[in-house]
């Protein structure tokens, strides 16, 4: 057996490194088949019998754990767009601790890359018995989540070994993505940004490749980074989802204390924190929230903090506020989230080897939590 996954890891050190760097594939395969660039149509096989029934809901519910949870919250902002319903997002633990009102004409989504997880399953049949459509967005065919819902989309991402999930986010997130442009097919206000999205999801797998070349740069970031005690990671708008999810990977990879912090909320508390010693990493893009972004980082610079900058390519601007910067290509805002997660991805990667740690298998952990 351990032979058969020498073989599947190829050139890689471990199957996390492998399967980040399988991204621009993986983001091909959840999309193919789907998306028609030229009539700029998407279709989604499993949930298609469903839409028209899925237009008449009152409210959308996004319920999921850990990185699924993240993938929620990162189309969460698309999905009001697109769909102009209000959208929930809950983790299932905490979604089940509160007993929620759930009503018939609610839309239930369950994210979840084995389709197995314990408390997503439970806040599923919770939902189910009180007559909510449900939707399972899972990456393995025939898991409990695909068979108790009434519809789904299959992320197709591939067998994700590791861990730390790197490629069924991405996916996760472009499933939903394309569920949201499915709802706006039929409303000509919104012709113009759909059709903006669907151009940059075309664009999207060259510019993954774009941001895995940066792989060197975040390895030297990493080895300034690797013994220090903590990691404050900044963003807002569609990049929130981003900081929380680098956070995990950082925690889940290095054992090393890191946290997300939502920029608008740096003076509510979290800018007590920074000084010159501590890791700061800033993801500041050039889209609406680009001038509040801007505000957090001078806070940041004016009370000597060091941020290291996730910035779009090009913008010298920017960069020059940071002690170092990546550079990630411009793609759509909505779908900017995917490219800035890759750095974040990569540079936990490189710190869980630099600090001798299991990239693979981190301790105390599961590959899916099949218990509550």
């Amino acid at each position: 057996k351990m032979e058969i996954q020498q073989i599947m890891k190829g050139n890689f050190s471990s199957f996390m490194q492998k399967e980040i760097f399988e991204q621009p594939e993986s983001v091909v395969n959840t999309m193919r088949g789907r998306i028609n660039y030229e009539l700029e149509q998407v279709t989604l096989g499993g949930i298609k019998s469903y839409v028209p029934e899925i237009r008449r809901c009152r409210r959308l519910l996004m319920i999921g754990c850990g990185t699924s949870y993240h993938s929620a919250i990162a189309t969460r902002q698309l999905l009001e767009e697109l769909t102009e319903l209000p959208v929930m997002i809950d983790l299932a633990s905490d979604f089940l601790d509160r007993n929620t009102p759930i009503f018939r004409d609610d839309v239930c989504f369950f994210i979840s890359q084995s389709g197995e997880t314990a408390d997503t399953l439970s806040a599923l049949r919770y939902c189910k018995s009180r007559g909510a459509l449900i939707v399972g967005i899972t990456n393995t065919v025939g898991s409990t989540i695909c068979r108790e819902s009434h519809c789904g989309v299959h992320i197709n991402a591939g067998p994700e070994i590791g861990v730390a999930s790197t490629k069924a986010y991405t996916s996760q997130i472009l499933s939903l993505t394309m569920f949201a442009l499915v709802m706006s097919e039929d409303r000509i206000s919104l012709q113009p940004r759909r059709s903006e999205i669907i151009q940059g999801l075309k664009a999207l797998p060259d510019m993954i490749r774009k941001v895995l070349e940066q792989d060197n740069k975040v390895l030297e970031i990493a080895k300034q980074l690797y013994e220090k005690r903590s990691l404050l990671i900044m963003g807002r708008g569609f990049n929130f989802a981003t900081c929380l999810e680098g956070a995990l990977k950082v925690k889940e990879l290095t054992y090393m204390h890191s946290e997300g912090i939502q920029a608008g909320e740096l003076k509510h508390g979290p800018l007590a924190l920074v000084d010159s010693e501590v890791p700061i990493i800033m993801i500041v893009m050039r889209d609406h929230v680009f001038t509040k972004c801007m505000n957090a980082l001078q806070q940041v610079t004016a009370r000597d903090g060091r941020p290291i900058l996730i910035c779009e390519e090009g913008d010298q601007e920017t960069a020059k506020w940071g002690k170092e910067f990546l550079e990630v290509p411009k793609s759509v805002d909505a779908l900017q989230g995917i490219l800035t997660v890759i750095p974040m991805q990569l540079l936990s990667y490189h710190l869980a080897v630099l600090r001798g740690c299991n990239v693979d298998c981190p301790r105390n952990l599961a590959k899916s939590v099949t218990v509550e």
